[in-house]
């Protein structure tokens, strides 16, 4: 996780003078349209429980935005409310589950929705040991025990936002009383059943049963990079899960340039560590279409809700803006095709 943000002091930005340029045009095309700025919202989890009504007001802030918005499958508002909520033509995150009906049923309501792309996460069939989340008990815990309630207790303000809510559930399991009641019950359910068993061959079946873009969240090696190319995906992200799967694996900056290399044909972004404008620009140069992000959205919106996620996508695009200006670069299209110009590694 820290070498994710730690990694980027390994590129420099080449500074150049009298250029002229002041305004430089942000736009970015990635996923087969044209995006405001060169980021997007990715999926984060349960991002009602940062903030009441979470999704959509990460939605909201992105549609005014103009970025692009992907809903977790594993978020308290369904896609489908979201889609009529926020029409935006939002995309969607997968995990692949044993129970492959459930999958389908997912995929159906995302394509109901008017989604076009899916992000399929493969980097979670094993799940790491989180040390927060075994001290917080999420997605462990059915219900809240008098430890945890003492701890929600000292943030009354949440706690009332959460409680005007009613009571939280996931709503794409609506109907599933095998899942349990409650978010923390349906969480902890979910989790479980993540395929682990997950392999190529079931990627080639997501394949088979979506027929817009898919794009593999999780890859962080160049082979994987083109096998997925050779598997007809579409793009990739280049993610180590914010740092949370495997420890003593590279950054996701690191892997960038090599994993761009070995899949020429195919979309690539990134996630992982994105705090800076500055970070933005230089993972754009070292092959990345677009960047992801996770924290950095998702502090935003528990601090300022959608004011909050408003307001960094708004900070991000005048970093992005002065860094470009600064560098002598007119838009995102010279920086993605001319990159080493405009970047080098210590």
């Amino acid at each position: 996780m820290h070498a994710n943000e730690a990694d980027f002091a390994k590129y420099l930005l080449e500074q150049r003078v009298l250029t002229g340029i002041t305004t430089p045009d942000l736009r970015a095309k990635f996923l087969g349209k044209t995006h405001a700025l060169p980021f997007m919202l990715g999926p984060v989890g349960f991002l009602g429980l940062y903030a009441g009504e979470g999704e959509m007001k990460a939605a909201r802030a992105a549609a005014k935005a103009g970025v692009g918005f992907c809903l977790s499958c594993f978020s308290i508002a369904s896609i489908t409310r979201l889609a009529k909520q926020v029409p935006a033509q939002p995309m969607f995150q997968l995990y692949v589950l044993k129970d492959r009906s459930l999958a389908l049923d997912m995929m159906g309501a995302a394509r109901a929705a008017g989604v076009k792309t899916l992000f399929v996460t493969v980097d979670c069939a094993v799940t790491a040991i989180r040390e927060r989340d075994v001290r917080n008990g999420f997605r462990t815990l059915t219900r809240v025990p008098p430890v945890l309630a003492l701890k929600l207790a000292q943030r009354p303000r949440w706690c009332l936002e959460m409680l005007r809510q009613g009571k939280l559930r996931v709503e794409a399991l609506e109907g599933r009383k095998e899942f349990g009641r409650g978010v923390l019950a349906q969480a902890a359910a979910l989790s479980a059943r993540i395929d682990p068993g997950l392999a190529w061959k079931d990627l080639a079946w997501v394949r088979t049963q979506w027929p817009g873009k898919i794009i593999l969240k999780g890859i962080m090696h160049p082979q994987d990079a083109n096998w997925a190319q050779q598997l007809g995906m579409d793009g990739i992200v280049v993610s180590n899960h914010g740092g949370r799967q495997l420890d003593g694996a590279g950054s996701t900056i690191s892997q960038l340039a090599d994993i761009a290399a070995a899949a020429p044909e195919i979309e690539v972004l990134v996630d992982g560590g994105f705090r800076r404008g500055a970070d933005i620009v230089k993972a754009l140069a070292l092959g990345a279409s677009g960047v992801m992000l996770g924290r950095a959205m998702a502090y935003a919106l528990a601090a300022g809700g959608e004011a909050g996620v408003g307001a960094i996508i708004a900070h991000l695009a005048k970093e992005i803006e002065i860094a470009l200006a600064l560098m002598g670069c007119p838009d995102i299209a010279t920086l993605r095709a001319e990159g080493a110009r405009f970047v080098r590694q210590v």
